[in-house]
């Protein structure tokens, strides 16, 4: 006796969950579940890196200064010896590397402060600031396209929408202080001393 057997239980058509995934037109993947009512209020381009495609948070709209040659009107080493000139932000301190590796000029071209500068010299627009960080940081910048290293922006479900870097980072000074919650659970510490004492 030949007994047949059909894949096909429940009558369903799919031979698994990833068939019926791919064969569904729609662009949530299957759900109807969808973070775009998250997102109407901000302001955010849409990226390709690899192969992920998701959204990300507009920055230079955000800059308050930008354009930024609206003050940088001639090249860097002109304007810091300049009595006239205006010390906006010549204070800041970079305490990303050490000072042998890293000064301004890593990131910004003296004669164009409207881009960010490549470490082969290649411009590289405000918007896409994770490029320029990706350059020394590529096991985050490899985690964070995948999804894993940074904040959401409205959850996980379609469409995805991620900070980037300088979202939670300070470019210049991007390792984070160590503090106290801003509330100190006297309960928790009181309940484990007495734990101990017995």
């Amino acid at each position: 006796m030949i007994l047949f057997v059909s894949c096909k239980q429940n009558e369903d058509k799919y031979h698994s969950l990833t068939d019926k995934i791919k064969d569904k037109s729609n662009p949530y993947h299957g759900t109807s579940i969808h973070s775009e009512k998250y997102l109407e209020d901000m302001d955010l381009i849409e990226i390709t890196e690899g192969e992920h495609t998701f959204l990300i948070p507009e920055r230079k709209g955000k800059i308050k200064s930008y354009a930024c040659i609206e003050c940088h009107s001639k090249p860097l080493d002109q304007m810091q010896n300049s009595v006239d000139s205006k010390k906006a932000h010549w204070d800041i301190k970079v305490m990303h590397a050490n000072s042998n590796t890293m000064n301004c000029t890593t990131c910004h071209n003296g004669k164009d402060m409207n881009t960010l500068t490549s470490l082969t010299g290649n411009k590289i627009d405000f918007n896409r600031s994770y490029q320029l960080c990706s350059q020394c940081h590529t096991n985050q910048f490899e985690d964070w396209k995948g999804g894993a290293h940074g904040k959401k922006i409205a959850g996980w479900v379609p469409p995805r929408a991620s900070m980037t870097c300088v979202n939670c980072h300070n470019p210049h000074k991007p390792s984070f202080e160590k503090r106290w919650p801003a509330r100190f659970n006297t309960q928790t510490v009181k309940e484990r001393k007495e734990e101990l004492e017995h």
